[in-house]
């Protein structure tokens, strides 16, 4: 049976969380960027190695991806994640732009395993005062100048 392009990379994402599982550098999770047929960047999870918590497979390949393509979006490119992103993720996901997103193992599977990221979903739900951790606003007089400058700005990069 010959593999789909889709299935190709993704099996590829697949085999970078596998060694990442096994190695212990990282957690079970990679993540491969494509652009015209042509992997530009992958990545596993360092999150343990790299003592950063950002550092997930997918949000290591968008900044692999990025440097390598010298622009802070993908357009024209497709992610393909060993499983389904978190919100963090999926957030960095959206900021990039590419143009899709595969993923093989549902976030049901990864929370079986202990990376269960529903809290998220319903911290960011709730209003502030009821979430676990503390959230303030403090509206300090000159919050919204850098807003005003950045808005009146005629040279800034739109992204």
């Amino acid at each position: 049976m010959k593999l789909s392009e889709h299935e190709k990379f993704l099996e590829m994402a697949i085999k970078l969380a596998e060694k990442s599982a096994k190695s212990g550098k990282g957690g079970p999770f990679g993540a491969v960027i494509v652009k015209d047929g042509k992997v530009i960047a992958k990545a596993h999870n360092t999150v343990t190695t790299s003592t950063d918590p950002t550092a997930h497979a997918e949000v290591n390949a968008i900044r692999k991806a990025c440097k390598k393509l010298k622009n802070f979006q993908l357009d024209g490119c497709t992610i393909y994640a060993s499983a389904e992103p978190c919100p963090m993720c999926l957030g960095a996901i959206y900021w990039a732009r590419p143009k899709a997103i595969f993923y093989a193992a549902e976030k049901k599977i990864a929370a079986r395993a202990g990376f269960d990221d529903s809290f998220i979903y319903k911290e960011i739900e709730r209003p502030q005062d009821k979430r676990k951790i503390k959230t303030h606003h403090l509206p300090l007089k000159d919050a919204p100048l850098p807003f005003k400058i950045w808005a009146n700005k005629q040279d800034k990069v739109e992204y």
